[in-house]
């Protein structure tokens, strides 16, 4: 009987031990999740909040952006300097409608630093522009110069005007700044004729040339220019 009733105790006291022991891990489980949410919901509004400061930096934006300027030369150990139109559209991966797209969201720090026909010289007026834009870095990293030729010509010859065009654009920044950084924040693509050609969409666009006219040749005689802020 004492037998008994001492297998009894022990189970109660067990049954007791392990409810104990239940009721503690439940606690310690719902504080664990409790903390859980806390921590997601915080990160959550970390990227929100980064996001937001990035404003247009799209994840799309920012990939192609990261392949564009380490190909091109931009970012620190790029191997070359500059992209011509067909390195431009296999880095780029994309059509030139959807290239142009992705910039849209910079109307208002770009410019578009308009070129006479078969000339690569910066009149007053682009000087002017070129020279405001460059000034407004407001902190970004990469100063983009995308040039490109209307299609009057041969595409190799108006693919080396776009080139030259944004060469001229570098050596003005070069004589006119004297920034030592300049090998790191000056990226050029030259498109020729061949890939992205600007529509009239872009005539709302910041103009070296606001009143003059704006068809397509006269828009894509022209560079390109603004300063990139997004983290890559």
């Amino acid at each position: 009987m004492r037998s008994g009733l001492r297998h009894v105790a022990l189970f109660l006291g067990t049954l007791l031990a392990v409810t104990a022991l239940v009721a503690a891990w439940v606690r310690g489980a719902a504080v664990r999740l409790d903390r859980l949410v806390a921590e997601q919901s915080g990160e959550r509004a970390v990227a929100v909040a980064s996001a937001a400061d990035e404003g247009y930096c799209t994840g799309e934006l920012k990939r192609i952006l990261r392949r564009v300027l380490t190909s091109c030369g931009l970012v620190q150990g790029g191997s070359q300097r500059g992209c011509q139109p067909l390195q431009a559209r296999s880095v780029a991966a994309m059509s030139g409608a959807d290239f142009n797209a992705l910039f849209v969201p910079l109307a208002d720090r770009a410019a578009i630093i308009q070129f006479d026909q078969d000339s690569a010289d910066l009149d007053a007026q682009a000087i002017e522009l070129l020279d405001r834009t460059f000034a407004d870095q407001r902190g970004a990293s990469y100063f983009l110069v995308v040039s490109r030729a209307s299609p009057e010509g041969s595409v190799a010859y108006n693919r080396e005007l776009s080139r030259r065009r944004a060469e001229s654009v570098l050596q003005h920044l070069e004589e006119r700044f004297h920034d030592p950084d300049l090998e790191r924040e000056v990226g050029l693509l030259w498109l020729g004729e061949e890939f992205a050609q600007l529509d009239r969409e872009f005539c709302q666009w910041q103009r070296s040339r606001p009143t003059g006219p704006c068809g397509g040749a006269e828009l894509n005689r022209s560079a390109f220019v603004a300063w990139i802020d997004c983290r890559l």
